[in-house]
C-alpha cells in the first residue's frame, strides 16, 4: 500500500508543477527533456548492479520500454498542453479517465478477479470522473483543441499504463524495476535531444537556465510516480484493475484539491458531485480487495 500512496504523491506533484510552467513562461519540450535526463539518472543511481547496455539490450522488457519512451514524451508534452490549456483539473481528468483502458485489459484479457463491488466503485470512479471534468460555460465556445488535447492524453494514458502493466508482469524481475524504469525515461531522453539538435540547426533552439531548473524539479517526481507503481504491480495483494482504479482517481482528487487551494480552479456542484463520488469509488474497489 505505501507503493501505491508514494506512487499517488508523486503523480498529483506532476500536474501541479506543469501548472507552475504557464505562470512562469516554461520552455515545454526543454523542461521535460532535463526532466526525462533527470529521471534516468535517478533510476541508474537506484540500480545495485553494474549496468552494461548490451546486458540490458538483450532483456525480453528491453523493446517495449523503448516504445514506452516514445509514448512518454508525446503523452507529457500534450498534458502539459492540456494542463495550460484547459486547466490543472482538466489534465488531470483526461489522464486518469484512462483508466478504462487498462481496467477492461486487466478483466477481459488476464481474467483478473470482479465482484459487485468492485465492478460497481469502477462504474462509480468513471462517473465521478466525468463529473469532475464538466466546467462551467464560457463565451469562448467549442473549439477544436478544447477537446482533441484532452482526448489525446486520455488514449495515450491509456496505452502507457495498460502497456506498462503487460511488460512488468510478463518480463520485468522486481529486482530490474530501477533499470527498467529508467530505461524508459532515457529513450525518452533521447528522443527529445534528437529534437533540440533538430531545432540547433533551425536556429530556433534557446536553452534558458529556468527551463533546465523547471525540468530538474520535475524529473524527480515522475521518476518515483513510475518507480512506486511498478513496485505497486508487483505487489499481489492487488490485481492490476484493482490498483490502477485506486491510483487514477486518487490522483484525480489530489490534483483536484490542489487545483482550488493553490491556483483558485472553480468548482461546480456537479464537480462537487464527482469528488463525492470519486471517494465511494475508491472506499468500494478497495473492499473488494
Amino acid at each position: 500500500m505505501s507503493h501505491l500512496l508514494l506512487s499517488i504523491l508523486a503523480s498529483s506533484l506532476i500536474f501541479i508543477i506543469f501548472k507552475l510552467f504557464a505562470k512562469y513562461n516554461i520552455n515545454v519540450l526543454q523542461a521535460i527533456i532535463a526532466n526525462y535526463m533527470v529521471a534516468c539518472t535517478a533510476g541508474c543511481i537506484a540500480y545495485d548492479a553494474p549496468i552494461r547496455i548490451s546486458q540490458l539490450s538483450a532483456q525480453n522488457w528491453w523493446y517495449g520500454a523503448m516504445l514506452l519512451g516514445v509514448l512518454f514524451i508525446l503523452v507529457f508534452n500534450l498534458m502539459a498542453i492540456t494542463t495550460q490549456k484547459n486547466g490543472l483539473s482538466v489534465a488531470a481528468v483526461a489522464s486518469k479517465m484512462s483508466v478504462a483502458i487498462p481496467i477492461v485489459f486487466g478483466i477481459v484479457i488476464l481474467k483478473e478477479h470482479t465482484g459487485i463491488a468492485k465492478l460497481l466503485g469502477i462504474s462509480i470512479a468513471l462517473i465521478a470522473v466525468y463529473l469532475t471534468t464538466i466546467k462551467p460555460k464560457t463565451n469562448d465556445g467549442f473549439t477544436f483543441q478544447n477537446i482533441v488535447f484532452p482526448l489525446l492524453v486520455f488514449i495515450g494514458s491509456g496505452i502507457i499504463d495498460t502497456s506498462l502493466n503487460f511488460i512488468k508482469t510478463t518480463h520485468v524481475a522486481l529486482t530490474d524495476v530501477a533499470i527498467f524504469s529508467a530505461s524508459i525515461f532515457g529513450f525518452a531522453a533521447i528522443i527529445g535531444i534528437h529534437v533540440l539538435i533538430f531545432q540547433f540547426f533551425k536556429g530556433t533552439l534557446k536553452i534558458e537556465v529556468k527551463n533546465i531548473v523547471a525540468g530538474i524539479a520535475l524529473g524527480i517526481p515522475n521518476y518515483f510516480s513510475i518507480y512506486f507503481l511498478v513496485l505497486a504491480l508487483s505487489n499481489k495483494q492487488f490485481d492490476s484493475s484493482t490498483l490502477f482504479t485506486i491510483n487514477n482517481v486518487a490522483i484525480l482528487l489530489v490534483s483536484t484539491i490542489a487545483g482550488i487551494l493553490f491556483f483558485k480552479e472553480r468548482l461546480t456542484p456537479l464537480n462537487w458531485v464527482g469528488i463525492t463520488l470519486a471517494v465511494i469509488s475508491i472506499l468500494l474497489v478497495s473492499l473488494s480487495i
